[in-house]
């Protein structure tokens, strides 16, 4: 699955999950901008990845305003030539429980994920429209988003709103061959080792030790190698006809999620009162009414 000519820009490709997305599309053949706030991390990227006898240049600069994001694509247009790919991966986390969480924890998580990729998303469709020759943008999702995860009010929210915002710039961008994905990943990472659940198993897996067969079959639990492969999918001609989608990955497991959908309805000549509401919740919706939460946890 071969990248060849394309350039490709990926935020938060420092460290983990994103530094392993940047990696795999430079081994592929594409050029990328590796984007990170800490410059040494960045800089480790580029050198493994110019080492390996691959293109990529650093920017280092925090994602959420327009400076940032329109600094990225012209990096890639100016040292590369065009923009082909974006991934938005960077992100931050400021968990708290809702009467805990104070508005800096709030916005630092939304600046990031959210405004972060609707910048970059941005400025990436205005030069590959220009380009005339389509283009990949790839946001980076979470089971948060998905199914709500307690204490993450923040990051749930932005998550949540990352795949919204993919499947809309896939109605928008159709015309122009650009596609829009959300991943949705479940790897072993900084962010991970704060689940108690996970402590260990990122503690053992930094120290060298494999990840156990049942975190990587019924957990979905892997490396984000194993993710990078997804994204290296989404840049390349072979997913061209894939757009508006959530995919995760994680572990040995590849998941497409549904998009919201209609449960069921009911309909009452001249509106509802509330006692009638309470009926047919009780008749009808309530069997139906779906749990928070993720499937492992109910």
């Amino acid at each position: 699955m071969r990248l060849d000519g394309r350039v490709a820009i990926v935020t938060g490709s420092g460290r983990s999950l994103g530094r392993a997305y940047a990696i795999a599309m430079a081994a592929a053949g594409a050029a990328v901008v590796v984007n990170d706030v800490d410059a040494e991390s960045a800089a480790r990227t580029v050198a493994d990845i110019t080492d390996a006898g691959g293109q990529a240049t650093a920017v280092v600069a925090a994602v959420g305003s327009s400076e940032t994001a329109d600094l990225l694509v012209e990096t890639a247009i100016s040292t590369y030539g065009r923009l082909d790919v974006l991934v938005a991966n960077a992100g931050v986390l400021r968990d708290r429980v809702l009467w805990k969480m104070s508005d800096d924890d709030f916005d630092a998580v939304i600046t990031t994920h959210l405004r972060g990729s609707f910048t970059c998303g941005r400025a990436a469709a205005v030069a590959m429209k220009a380009q005339e020759q389509g283009g990949r943008i790839v946001l980076i999702g979470s089971p948060a988003g998905q199914f709500g995860s307690f204490g993450q009010t923040n990051y749930a929210a932005a998550k949540a709103g990352l795949v919204a915002m993919a499947r809309t710039w896939s109605l928008e961008l159709a015309r122009a061959g650009i596609t829009a994905n959300a991943v949705i990943p479940t790897a072993l990472s900084p962010m991970t080792a704060t689940i108690p659940a996970y402590t260990q198993v990122y503690e053992d897996y930094v120290a060298g030790k494999g990840i156990p067969e049942d975190y990587r079959r019924d957990h979905a639990l892997g490396t984000p190698e194993d993710v990078a492969s997804l994204i290296v999918w989404l840049a390349s001609d072979r997913s061209g006809d894939v757009t508006g989608q959530a995919i995760g990955i994680g572990g040995d497991r590849l998941t497409l999620y549904s998009h919201p959908d209609v449960l069921a309805t009911a309909d009452h000549p001249g509106g509802w009162s509330a006692a009638e509401i309470d009926s047919a919740w009780r008749e009808q919706f309530a069997a139906l009414a779906q749990p928070s939460g993720p499937r492992s946890s109910r």
